[in-house]
């Protein structure tokens, strides 16, 4: 199973993001993930730069291949244009980006206005994007009218030898048909290997399948505790409630009902290698390829330094 780092997009500042990334290449972790959010799920984590820029600036420091995890094309910007920019991350990286998609959030997606789809339509829409991106990709002009999307005489000129390869997000059992139906792999957050098999068996095949999960370095558990509680207490939020919230203030309320026990049960916290060691071992236990760990607070040197000691 290869082992990657999460770029947290929320909590950390571009050029954070950068130095993260040179500290995990050099530590010895095979690949990126790096989330697309519009706002970040609170005001403590106070970050969300534009996910491209960073995606550009990456290409100039780091060679390891990068996903995002996870782009929504389907609201708040036009599958043209991500397939654009997805096109563009690819060339700028020589190949080695990947484009993880998956239905969104309100948090991000309900900012320009438009209705917030429910989560039947939200899949439709987005195997239609991918549907959109895909033709796009192939390098001719395109034009046509679909049920959720309209494309009029567009062309991508600045295209990779290859098209990104595109994996998809998915929980929910319909969900997961599409992903095995149109994705190039899949992605999830759970070490859920019925999830896995349920993709395998659904058409999925031996495409890859990538993880990730948080952990929080500190000098101690306890103070680990309070850093990942003050910052991603929204991890804890269940149910549907990420996907309909449409606001940080929203997830802060929400979150008012986690407590730090709950995040101690749920998020590897402290200094610790063997939570870590845990959490590897049931993503691979789960039939996992890769998985992306990110880590929560400001002491992301230490936890890079813990894994190149450890894992890598």
């Amino acid at each position: 199973m290869r082992i990657g780092y999460f770029l947290s997009s929320e909590e950390y500042t571009p050029a954070q993001l950068i130095e993260q990334a040179k500290l995990a290449q050099d530590a010895g972790f095979q690949g990126l993930w790096i989330s697309d959010h519009y706002h970040p799920w609170n005001d403590e984590q106070g970050q969300s730069p534009f996910v491209w820029s960073t995606i550009g600036a990456l290409s100039q420091v780091v060679s390891i291949p990068i996903t995002t995890a996870v782009t929504c094309p389907t609201v708040r910007i036009h599958p043209a244009v991500v397939a654009q920019a997805a096109a563009t991350s690819a060339v700028l990286h020589e190949g080695r980006f990947v484009l993880g998609v998956g239905t969104g959030e309100a948090l991000n997606e309900h900012i320009t206005g438009m209705r917030w789809p429910v989560a039947s339509e939200r899949l439709e829409m987005l195997e239609e994007a991918v549907e959109v991106m895909r033709e796009l990709w192939k390098g001719d002009f395109v034009s046509r009218r679909g049920k959720h999307y309209e494309v009029d005489q567009a062309r991508i000129y600045t295209r990779p030898e290859t098209p990104p390869k595109v994996y998809v997000s998915a929980f929910g059992p319909k969900a997961i048909e599409v992903a095995a139906r149109i994705g190039d792999g899949y992605i999830s957050v759970m070490p859920d290997g019925d999830l896995v098999k349920r993709f395998r068996e659904a058409g999925g095949g031996d495409k890859p399948v990538q993880g990730g999960f948080k952990g929080c370095w500190a000098p101690t558990e306890e103070q680990g505790v309070r850093t990942a509680h003050r910052l991603w207490a929204n991890a804890g939020v269940p149910g549907e409630l990420s996907q309909v919230l449409p606001s940080p203030r929203h997830f802060e309320q929400a979150s008012s009902l986690v407590t730090p026990e709950m995040i101690k049960e749920s998020i590897v916290c402290g200094p610790d290698p063997a939570g870590h060691a845990a959490q590897l071992k049931a993503y691979e236990e789960a039939g996992f390829d890769e998985v992306y760990v990110a880590n929560i607070g400001p002491d992301y040197a230490e936890m890079i330094d813990l894994y190149r000691r450890e894992f890598l």
